[in-house]
């Protein structure tokens, strides 16, 4: 594998990531498809979280319950609406894991490089094959690691950043 098919890899596995990347997040009709119950976390503009379930959303706020309080927060005070039952860090890490583990068995396939001499006696085959699963091991923890990172809570609204009135 040269080194124009590995970037080739490398784009095509990041691809989805860009795309995800891209949801519209700013939109606040988004919050219409929560569940009255589920559990968020909402950030205010201000800085202040609250971690409650979801009650109602409005054109102009959003109602939630945390702990025994019900808690209205008007829409302009809100930075990020966040949900926190759908989490994903274990399912990342299974799939970046095995996608690291992969990358890393063929690298090691690329870098174990072996004569072919004729000799009687040759160890080349029993080389590579711990070149590529040293590969593999190192792509499956990498991986993993980096899948585990990833936010797991989806972000169901974020407010777009105040414009600012100063010319720069």
């Amino acid at each position: 594998m040269n080194m124009r098919n590995a970037a080739l890899v490398c784009f095509l596995i990041l691809i989805p990531c860009s795309l995800r990347a891209q949801d519209k997040k700013d939109e606040w009709k988004a919050l219409y498809g929560l569940r009255s119950g589920e559990k968020i976390e909402l950030i205010e503009t201000g800085m202040k979280k609250h971690v409650g379930n979801f009650s109602t959303v409005t054109e102009e706020a959003i109602q939630l319950r945390e702990g025994s309080n019900d808690i209205g927060i008007r829409k302009e005070n809100i930075a990020r609406v966040t949900l926190l039952e759908k989490s994903h860090r274990l399912r990342n890490a299974l799939i970046l894991g095995v996608v690291g583990a992969g990358v890393g068995a063929g690298i090691g396939t690329a870098a174990s490089r072996c004569s072919s001499s004729n000799g009687s006696f040759n160890l080349c085959g029993i080389a590579r094959g711990a070149e590529v699963a040293v590969g593999a091991v190192i792509g499956l923890a990498g991986g993993a690691g980096i899948g585990a990172a990833i936010p797991s809570h989806p972000t169901i609204y974020r407010a777009q950043p105040a414009k600012s009135s100063t010319p720069h």
